[in-house]
């Protein structure tokens, strides 16, 4: 057995690697740089734990937000791992003495605020461990933070490129579950890691189901999707603070255990109810924006947007929160024009640059896309960071097809518009050519003598945006962002042109009666008793050792030990996510409570 895998079994308490995270971790432990992009839920953290623990020194951890850095060494710690982290929240007695461990060499991991690490003092500290070659590796986890045209920058992150100057030859790491080809591009320039090997793992997050449905009394809608889901953790995200306030208000006076999240609170109130949502089990948390990045709750069962968030990135990476640990989940949004009127009022009225306010705009079209598609939700998200993919089954469209109109010669009266005009255009100004509107600049490019000029007459502004919006979304249609979000015709376009496919764009959904029965994922009737048992017991000792929930085990481990019913130590050794000091600190109270539910099945 390879090191790495030994590590992997023995401290982390998992049989196999999953993906490509072996590869990652045997290139790390090597001594070369990567770029790793990664889903949420994939084992991002294991890719940089692991070579740091095969490596000689420390390994160094780049995190954004105090909670991830609290949790993921809390469960270091529960794995027998020396780890730490060095931010704000320490006082200076307990600070000092992290740094003193650090520097006699006694840590195997530790994390750092971004600002934190680009100080003098830790600058100091680390130079000493680089000159005596005690530095293992640097690992930049939430590495979308460098990107000024994504939705989480943080401006520390630019100071981050010290790392590669005054550290040479040190394995470097940077990890991201969101991040499209600009994105990408951006992080190794601005990280100094053009020339490292990366690694970009499929998108797709198949145990997630989405469904997106036309606002219609939003409030109902989300008290009928939150009862399919009784007792289960999950996020349910707004625009405004206002909203937050509001509509967690309203849960609670509707008897469901709510709190609200937005950088309007207090710092304790927010950092308390943090704490609640990943301590207690089946808290719904009603958030803006502010809350969720790095959140490391792995039963998070559902994520509900009740407003259009702000581009597709931000959609994957909010909706990502749910099923970390690979059970079946749930995102579910509700929108309305209203959103969009909303949202491109607010890119209109920002400060940014003609360019950033461009950006926005073919952002907010390409989420709108996803909104109005008739077609697998899956698969234009998927297609939207460069993956191919078929119908997934695991969507509301694929579940439960929309009602359609045939605008198939629509679609080919807009194309042969991009054609015409030379693909150099927005689809404002082709649609003022399609509807046959003499605009200046239609008449002073001569566009009002082109073939396709009034051909789409019969067609509203509303209309024609939407195909447009389709046409890009399904990928028939490329975008030039240097030019003014330009169209331009893609392969793609070509079956459609040539008469060889329809198009199909959604009808206004009927009206259904009656309510769904709530899920229960991933549940098995026969094991409810023993599940339960477990679950109360993982409570208990979580309280007793001030940790999360999830920290002493994931749902996913309990549901195993439930199916499997262990008799012996070398049984649950067996199971996913019991490592060697889990298994000395919990298996014997494990092993009893399998006897004590057998025991109270045949009583």
């Amino acid at each position: 057995m390879s090191r790495a895998r030994e590590i992997l079994q023995h401290v982390f308490g998992y049989p196999a690697f999953r993906g490509e995270q072996e590869a990652i971790v045997e290139h790390l432990a090597a001594g070369s740089d990567a770029l790793v992009l990664m889903p949420t839920g994939g084992g991002k953290s294991l890719c940089y734990q692991i070579p740091g623990l095969m490596r000689n020194g420390t390994a160094v951890v780049v995190s954004p937000l105090i909670a991830l850095m609290q949790d993921q060494v809390s469960a270091l710690k529960e794995a027998g791992v020396a780890a730490a982290y060095l931010n704000s929240s320490l006082d200076a007695e307990t600070a000092w003495q992290i740094e003193r461990e650090l520097i006699a060499g006694r840590l195997d991991i530790v994390y750092f605020a971004p600002e934190r690490l680009v100080n003098l003092r830790t600058l100091a500290m680390l130079d000493r461990l680089f000159e005596d070659g005690r530095l293992a590796l640097f690992a930049i986890d939430e590495a979308h933070c460098v990107s000024q045209w994504g939705h989480d920058f943080r401006p520390e992150y630019l100071q981050l490129s010290v790392i590669a100057e005054r550290y040479p030859g040190v394995p470097r790491v940077a990890l991201t579950a969101t991040a499209d080809a600009r994105g990408r591009e951006e992080i190794a320039e601005r990280l100094h890691l053009t020339g490292a090997r990366r690694f970009v793992s499929s998108f797709d997050r198949p145990n997630i189901r989405y469904r997106i449905a036309d606002k219609d009394n939003p409030r109902k809608q989300l008290l009928a999707f939150l009862h399919e889901h009784r007792g289960e953790a999950g996020i349910i995200y707004c625009l405004s603070r206002r909203k937050v306030d509001e509509t967690a208000a309203f849960l609670v006076a509707e008897g469901i255990d709510a709190l609200p999240y937005h950088a309007g609170m207090s710092s304790s109130d927010r950092t308390a109810n943090q704490l609640r949502f990943l301590r207690d089990d089946g808290l719904v948390m009603v958030a803006t924006i502010a809350f969720g990045m790095g959140i490391d709750k792995p039963d998070v069962r559902f994520v509900g947007h009740l407003d259009l968030p702000r581009s597709l990135e931000g959609y994957y990476q909010e909706t990502g929160r749910a099923g970390r640990d690979g059970l079946p989940s749930e995102a579910w949004m509700v929108w309305g024009a209203g959103d969009v009127v909303q949202q491109r009022r607010m890119i209109e009225q920002s400060e940014g640059s003609e360019d950033f306010k461009r950006q926005g705009m073919a952002r907010l079209d390409a989420l709108v896309g996803l909104a109005e598609a008739t077609s697998c939700r899956r698969q234009i998200l998927l297609a939207h960071f460069g993956e191919a993919s078929g119908p997934c089954g695991n969507c509301d469209n694929c579940l439960d097809p929309p009602r359609t109109w045939d605008a198939t010669d629509a679609a080919r009266k807009a194309l042969s518009c991009v054609f015409r005009t030379g693909q150099r255009y927005g689809a404002g100004h082709l649609i003022d050519v399609l509807r046959g509107e003499e605009t200046d600049k239609v008449r002073e490019r001569g566009h009002h003598q082109v073939t396709t000029f009034g051909i789409g007459a019969d067609l509203d502004d509303k209309v024609w945006r939407g195909i447009f919006r389709q046409l890009v979304a399904r990928g028939l249609l490329g975008v030039d962002h240097e030019r003014y979000n330009a169209l331009f015709l893609s392969d793609q376009a070509r079956p459609l042109l040539r008469g060889e496919t329809e198009f199909l764009l959604r009808l206004a959904p009927e009206k259904k009666r009656g309510r769904r029965e709530p899920r229960f994922y991933g549940r098995d009737a026969s094991n409810d008793g023993l599940l339960e048992r477990l679950r109360a017991w993982r409570t208990d000792t979580a309280k007793t050792r001030n940790v999360p929930a999830y920290v002493i085990f994931h749902d996913a481990t309990l549901m195993e030990i439930a199916h499997v019913r262990p008799g012996s130590i070398r049984e649950l050794s067996g199971i996913s996510g019991v490592g060697d000091r889990k298994l000395e600190a919990y298996g014997e109270q494990i092993l009893a409570l399998v006897q004590e539910e057998a025991a109270a099945g045949l009583a």
